[in-house]
């Protein structure tokens, strides 16, 4: 089973982040995504217009709501950037790739 047909599990803490090891597998998988200090996963969409952008955002959006997983988003004019992490342990989880990889196949 790929990420993308995966579901995020809700985290409720008391769990130790992802080590380097066990990310590397993990970002294997995703399109693009930059792992940064092992914290969080990122990634910036260009897009022709402001109006695309916005498009998927709503789509980004409607993703996180349905996963209960919430990315940071940056919209700006032809782009939109996101930051994934799993905020409760400060660092990342499968659930943080789970979501990179769903907001992919919408991209």
């Amino acid at each position: 089973m790929g990420l993308s047909d995966k579901t995020c599990v809700p985290c409720r803490g008391g769990i130790p982040p992802l080590t380097a090891q066990e990310i590397k597998p993990l970002a294997a998988q995703v399109d693009n995504w930059s792992v940064v200090d092992n914290h969080h996963v990122e990634k910036e969409f260009k897009f022709p217009d402001f109006k695309t952008a916005l498009a998927f955002v709503n789509k980004v959006g409607a993703i996180a709501e349905e996963q209960g997983h919430h990315p940071d988003i940056f919209l700006a004019w032809g782009k939109a950037g996101i930051k994934i992490w799993t905020h409760k342990i400060n660092g990342l989880t499968e659930s943080d790739f789970i979501l990179a990889a769903k907001i992919d196949k919408v991209a």
